[in-house]
């Protein structure tokens, strides 16, 4: 029975605009953002950054050497932040209603400081929550130092979590990643970015 969901923030929770943050870092002067950005997992210092081997400091510092001028934590935080296109309240009703109905909800996401100052604000929903509010629990890459889809994540999570494989269920809009986490036994639920999930996650919801 499924007691743990774990959510991936962005395509998920809220919806990502791979082309606006691709714009931004362009407006930066990255020019080749087009091939250093992705929408599910980052590489380089961008995925450095989100794997937390370098910190909000040393990627601007990085990114600066790579642009070729000095870039502000502010314009850092801008760019990244393109990616956040909405956060439609369905989606936030329904993490509400999965908690009181006795689930244990949780976030598993590849993110970043930049992204987290804006999400652990209240400027998250528009009504003065920051996205813990949301949450009983926040697994975010930087900070375990980890990201998906390395098998390493989901296990940790469960082992945080005192959960088995099959009593989780993972929703993100990734292939790869619910692939991988697949593969060791938990459920998955595989929505494209931006689709109304809350009715069909019902479906997910009693497996054994």
């Amino acid at each position: 029975m499924i007691r743990v969901v774990l959510f991936d923030l962005g395509g998920v929770v809220i919806t990502i605009d791979h082309d606006e943050a691709v714009r931004r870092f362009k407006d930066l002067g990255l020019a080749d953002a087009e091939e250093r950005l992705n929408p599910y997992t980052q590489s380089g210092i961008f995925g450095q950054l989100e794997a937390g081997t370098i910190d909000g400091k040393q990627f601007q510092e990085r990114l600066g050497q790579m642009i070729g001028r000095d870039v502000s934590y502010e314009e850092c935080r801008y760019a990244w932040q393109g990616y956040a296109k909405e956060v439609p309240r369905r989606n936030l009703d329904r993490l509400l209603s999965l908690r009181e109905q006795g689930f244990r909800v949780v976030l598993l996401s590849n993110t970043n400081p930049f992204m987290m100052d804006w999400a652990m604000s209240g400027d998250f929903d528009g009504e003065g929550h920051s996205m813990a509010f949301y949450f009983d629990e926040l697994y975010l890459s930087y900070q375990m130092k980890m990201m998906k889809p390395n098998d390493l994540v989901y296990r940790h999570v469960m082992r945080m979590e005192k959960a088995f494989p099959y009593e989780c269920l993972f929703v993100d809009d990734g292939p790869r990643n619910v692939a991988a986490a697949s593969q060791i036994g938990i459920h998955t639920f595989c929505p494209l970015n931006g689709a109304d999930w809350t009715k069909e996650i019902d479906n997910y919801l009693d497996l054994e």
